[in-house]
């Protein structure tokens, strides 16, 4: 689960780069995205197990609305989750894997972590940079010429996190994925 703002609008925005990983594993592995109920999902296969993709219609601060409800759908437990989002507390670029956790301020995963009723739900998270000013403001800018570059290769570099997951489990692609000096293309 990507999690962002639906529309044009907010397309590019520091805030969806949840969206743009979704997207990017779309591509990676030629799944389309139709809607369904209040998300848009994409089916696609990896690793040999069936996975989907999907990016939230409700907006950010209401994600938890369609995580839960495809949960229901799909009959999954929250652990089997993987919410990809912005994160200000990291630097532009940077990405970091956790098995569980607080929402540390972040609405969209504070609303899937009350909608879930659990903290044990794994994310990647994406840095998009401390704000210079009003944090509302900046979560819904958009990236500066000189940093999309480094968003480019985070969002690549998310995907592979996301696919490690799916193939290793969540240690594995953590202990891959936070150390420092990690490599941006350590091997897909």
């Amino acid at each position: 689960m990507g999690l962002g703002n639906p529309g044009r609008r907010y397309r590019g925005t520091r805030h969806n780069v949840g969206f743009e990983v979704v997207d990017r594993l779309a591509r990676r592995w030629a799944a389309r995205f139709r809607t369904e109920g209040s998300a848009e999902v994409a089916h696609a296969q990896f690793s040999g197990q069936p996975v989907a993709l999907a990016k939230p219609l409700t907006y950010m601060n209401l994600s938890g609305e369609a995580v839960a409800e495809l949960v229901r759908r799909y009959g999954v437990a929250p652990s089997d989750v993987l919410v990809v989002y912005d994160d200000m507390d990291l630097p532009v670029g940077t990405i970091r894997v956790r098995a569980r956790g607080r929402p540390a301020g972040h609405r969209g995963m504070a609303s899937v972590v009350e909608a879930l009723g659990t903290l044990e739900v794994p994310r990647v998270r994406v840095g998009i940079g401390r704000p210079w000013s009003d944090a509302v403001d900046h979560v819904l800018s958009r990236f500066e010429p000189e940093e999309r570059a480094a968003v480019e290769e985070a969002v690549e570099r998310a995907a592979d996190a996301v696919e490690a997951v799916l193939r290793d489990g969540i240690h594995r692609a953590m202990d891959r994925f936070n150390r420092r000096g990690a490599p941006a293309a350590a091997g897909g």
